[in-house]
């Protein structure tokens, strides 16, 4: 399985990005994506997950109601729509894929960075 994420860059306080995860390989032994993200001198911390069937998404409560986590089955893409950013989400934003419900995630992408100014 590979994943390839997309779509950082530089925003302003308060505006909006969207990344992608483009996931291909042994898709159907997929469970769950989960977006992470790690900023300078910090540890990495969780942002979201989906069910590989689009369902359930569950979001870290520093992002909840900023970020929507989806997915496009036609495209075997996830999305991580972000808005109302802010610096402290500054950034970078790596997908990863886990073959079961629980537990360790399998396989991860490369980061996409995000810088939000004030």
């Amino acid at each position: 399985v590979q994943l390839q994420a997309s779509g950082g860059g530089l925003v302003q306080d308060g505006g909006s990005l969207r990344l992608s995860c483009a996931i291909s390989g042994r898709t159907f032994s997929l469970a769950r994506i989960a977006w992470f993200r790690q900023a300078p001198g910090k540890e990495r911390e969780f942002v979201a997950r989906i069910g590989w069937g689009g369902t359930s998404p569950y979001y870290a409560d520093s992002v909840k109601g900023r970020f929507t986590i989806s997915r496009d089955n036609a495209k075997n893409t996830v999305y991580l729509q972000m808005n109302s950013l802010k610096p402290e989400d500054t950034a970078d934003y790596l997908c990863a894929a886990a073959r079961n419900a629980f537990g360790l995630y399998n396989y991860w992408g490369q980061g996409t960075l995000v810088t939000v100014s004030s």
